[in-house]
């Protein structure tokens, strides 16, 4: 598999988010991931429960993901 298709970006996330929440800078920079919203859409659709909270960084408005439940 591709190490960076979109299966392998929304495993990176949900790997993520089991252990801590996650903003959109740690998924690009930490984990390659240019478009995490989009994954985490993709991830909610599938019928993971990821709430966003709205924090402001570096004059930023930053997204941050919590898994609130893995149940599918």
């Amino acid at each position: 598999m591709n190490q960076n298709s979109n299966e392998a970006q929304r495993t990176r996330i949900l790997e993520h988010l089991r252990r801590d929440s996650l903003t959109t800078l740690q998924a690009r920079e930490h984990l390659d991931i240019m478009h995490p919203a989009g994954r985490v859409m993709e991830l909610r659709k599938q019928g993971f429960n990821i709430m966003t909270y709205w924090t402001n960084e570096a004059k930023h408005r930053i997204a941050r993901y919590v898994l609130l439940s893995s149940e599918v």
